[in-house]
């Protein structure tokens, strides 16, 4: 029984290994690798071609110059963004806004529990009244002793005992004047608003959350100056100096535009030693912070590569292969191709310059 489990684990696992060395052998034959009458070199095909289709365009490969342009990938972000946080340890009661809403300067975010702070003004109110009034006391006392004083009927020791006392109470009543104006003002920081015109970028409280001074209750942004963030390896900076125009590219709504560079972070990130490029974006229709979009840069010389139409190319799997035109024939061609420069792309291997190929390979498949 064991021997019978044996032949057919084995033949079970050489079905599939036979399907998968047959479509081996199917994709190089295709490619010409195989089923020529003599050994070729790689990326050549020997043997009976197709026939050149007619009215076909045909591409001859030839050295041109490429910018060697990056693309680095950012973000969108308004350059005045604010945190809305309390100036105090309070709990929220109400938030009026949610993220997109576009928001007046001055318009109310949130409302905080005030029954501390009311307390607090309260007691501060009562003792300021109490200075006050002791202000007072001493103040009367103080302007009667003087009239002693000036008819000789009071001592010198005992003037100066009381306009020390009534200078001490009148401290103390200023005192607790400022105390009381600082509790009211302390009253109204128990509602949040809207420092400038703008739109909610985010909410990060809920009410009943307990609001502090270190932590946005929710954060708003002008959506009317944008920019690009982003992080470019440090040893491209050379290229890059402020003011100097690049080309941005926004997938979110399908444009290029040129931006100016408007600020350049002085310091390397250690850990992935890049640096902060922030580029200055113009008005468009439907840009919004948050978005991502490629700022494209030149980091390297300008340099001669063989560039050939992206529509060229064919792919098999991992593979890739162009048809090249010989006379009125066409031959598969094994290719290995690099960095894409927009409808082009670069032949690393099995092409050689003067030589032509069928611009859309996909009418002899």
């Amino acid at each position: 029984m064991s021997e019978h489990n044996a032949v057919f684990t084995e033949n079970k696992w050489l079905i599939p290994s036979a399907a998968i060395a047959a479509l081996l052998l199917v994709i190089l034959y295709a490619l010409g690798i195989l089923g020529g009458p003599e050994k070729v070199e790689p990326g050549t095909t020997t043997g009976a071609g197709q026939p050149l289709p007619a009215g076909a365009q045909v591409y001859k490969v030839g050295h041109q110059l490429t910018s060697n342009t990056q693309s680095w990938q950012g973000t969108v972000r308004s350059r005045t963004v604010a945190k809305i946080a309390p100036k105090l340890n309070a709990r929220i009661l109400e938030i009026g806004v949610n993220p997109g809403d576009t928001v007046k300067k001055g318009a109310v975010i949130a409302r905080l529990d005030d029954r501390d702070l009311r307390a607090a003004y309260n007691a501060a109110m009562a003792a300021h009244a109490a200075s006050a009034a002791q202000a007072g006391q001493a103040g009367a006392e103080e302007k009667r002793y003087i009239d002693l004083y000036q008819k000789q009927a009071a001592t010198r020791q005992n003037y100066d005992a009381v306009l020390a006392q009534a200078k001490a109470a009148r401290a103390m009543a200023s005192q607790a004047a400022s105390a009381a104006q600082q509790a009211r003002i302390m009253l109204g920081e128990n509602v949040l608003y809207a420092p400038f015109d703008g739109v909610i970028s985010e909410r990060l409280k809920e009410p009943g959350d307990m609001a502090m001074p270190s932590d946005a209750v929710v954060l708003m942004h002008k959506p009317e100056d944008l920019r690009l963030e982003a992080a470019i390896a440090s040893h491209c900076l050379q290229q890059v100096k402020l003011g100097m125009p690049v080309t941005v590219r926004l997938d979110a709504i399908h444009q290029s535009v040129e931006a100016r560079v408007d600020e350049i972070a002085p310091e390397i990130e250690p850990l992935t030693h890049t640096q902060m490029i922030k580029v200055k974006l113009p008005m468009l229709a439907g840009l919004q912070h948050g978005q991502y979009g490629w700022l494209e840069l030149s980091c390297q010389a300008e340099h001669q590569a063989l560039l050939i139409p992206e529509t060229a190319v064919l792919h098999y799997g991992q593979l890739q292969a162009v048809k090249v035109v010989d006379g009125q024939q066409l031959h598969a061609r094994h290719i290995r191709t690099g960095k894409q420069f927009g409808d082009r792309v670069e032949v690393l291997s099995g092409l050689r310059e003067g030589e032509s190929i069928l611009t859309d390979s996909g009418l002899t498949e």
